[in-house]
């Protein structure tokens, strides 16, 4: 019998509140040659950032559009996926660029090709390349005069096929980078979030099991700009430990209404990741309130930082992220990710999957295969 606690996939979905104070424990062993790469490399506007990655990877960018902005920087993210397919519409010869690339093993195809392409097509190239394993291409081959190599700790080298503590994690190591000049202030926020999240963990491990082993086929994760990128997360993490029995959607609160609403019957399962700030919860609460009024669905679950009050709305679950942290900070918004990857290790187990390596179909694995690259782009179409 499988022995859950003993799965990397629970171990790794756990140890994350002790990776992201490791992390920040080797950040600040490297803060000077940090500081100093980013002051050579991000004090002209002459250069674009470029948030990159494939698949869950990608995810850490689309949340960081939204979070490096509010702190003055302006950034653009871009899946590997799409980045070598159509290079011209991201690279350009006088185009001056910081690549930061997230990879849990680095050896991705996509990954790969996006740095080579990306050297050959502009102008001027920096990377950060932030990646849990120091023996894959992308770090082995890093050139140390244009790249800032950031490894983390190598448990964060998720060897379960689903990316967990490696996707918070490399989501906390850019976070931190945008707040460089800050760091120090930074530790309590991380040793609170960290705190919070472990309790978390703890209290709501069996309530979401419970809600895991009901019978739903659909479920809809929802959140709002950065956690709009977290849901998105999320919804793959129970779609592929669950090898596809569980269909996921994700969406913004006010995108969901916009046709994807559609998809509710009763067999979903609604997951609502409600933002701290109160003008962003503002149309979050009118659309559970709507979706309330009209709709019969297996189950809602609620996470936030505090309780959530929705006249005439009662939650099957309500996870609260906030006890001891009296910061206010983007920060927290890392936790919120536990609830997908704990619907989805749990989701697994009722249809007797293992957690490790669900994909019966064979139709995904840890690292993805099959992926040819072509090099004539500059060739084809002129």
């Amino acid at each position: 019998m499988l022995n859950i606690t003993q799965t990397n996939t629970y171990r790794e979905i756990f140890q994350q509140p002790k990776m992201w104070i490791k992390e920040y424990q080797l950040i600040s062993n490297e803060l000077s040659n940090i500081k100093s790469f980013i002051s050579k490399n991000f004090i002209s506007n002459e250069y674009e950032i470029i948030l990159a990655g494939a698949g869950t990877s990608a995810f850490i960018g689309n949340t960081l559009s939204f979070i490096l902005p509010q702190k003055g920087i302006q950034c653009k993210a871009a899946p590997t996926t799409d980045l070598i397919t159509h290079p011209k519409s991201f690279f350009a010869f006088d185009k001056k660029i910081v690549m930061v690339s997230f990879a849990r093993s680095g050896n991705s195809p996509e990954s790969l090709a996006a740095v080579q392409i990306a050297e050959s097509m502009c102008a001027e190239v920096k990377h950060i390349i932030i990646t849990c394993n120091k023996d894959g291409e992308l770090a082995v081959n890093a050139n140390p005069e244009n790249t800032l190599l950031l490894l983390l700790p190598p448990e964060t080298n998720d060897l379960s096929l689903a990316m967990t503590s490696s996707f918070t994690t490399m989501l906390l190591t850019c976070m931190l980078i945008a707040d460089v000049n800050d760091f120090e202030k930074q530790l309590s926020v991380i040793k609170h979030m960290s705190e919070d999240a472990e309790l978390a963990l703890q209290k709501y491990e069996s309530a979401i099991k419970e809600i895991a082993q009901r019978e739903f086929s659909r479920a809809v994760f929802l959140g709002s700009g950065e956690l709009k990128g977290i849901a998105e997360e999320c919804h793959l993490k129970l779609q592929e430990l669950t090898d596809g029995k569980v269909i996921c959607m994700f969406d913004s609160f006010l995108g969901f209404r916009h046709g994807p609403k559609a998809v509710i019957n009763d067999e979903t399962l609604l997951i609502y990741l409600f933002s701290e700030d109160e003008y962003v919860q503002q149309y979050e609460k009118d659309l559970v309130e709507q979706i309330n009024s009209n709709n019969k669905v297996v189950a809602q679950i609620a996470v936030s930082q505090r309780k959530i009050e929705i006249p005439n709305v009662n939650f099957d679950l309500e996870i609260i992220l906030q006890k001891n942290n009296p910061y206010n900070s983007a920060y927290n918004y890392i936790p919120y990710v536990f609830i997908g990857q704990l619907l989805g290790f749990f989701k697994s187990l009722t249809f007797g999957l293992n957690p490790d390596s669900p994909s019966v179909s064979g139709n995904i694995s840890r690292v993805v295969e099959g992926v040819k690259i072509y090099n004539n782009y500059e060739e084809v179409n002129e």
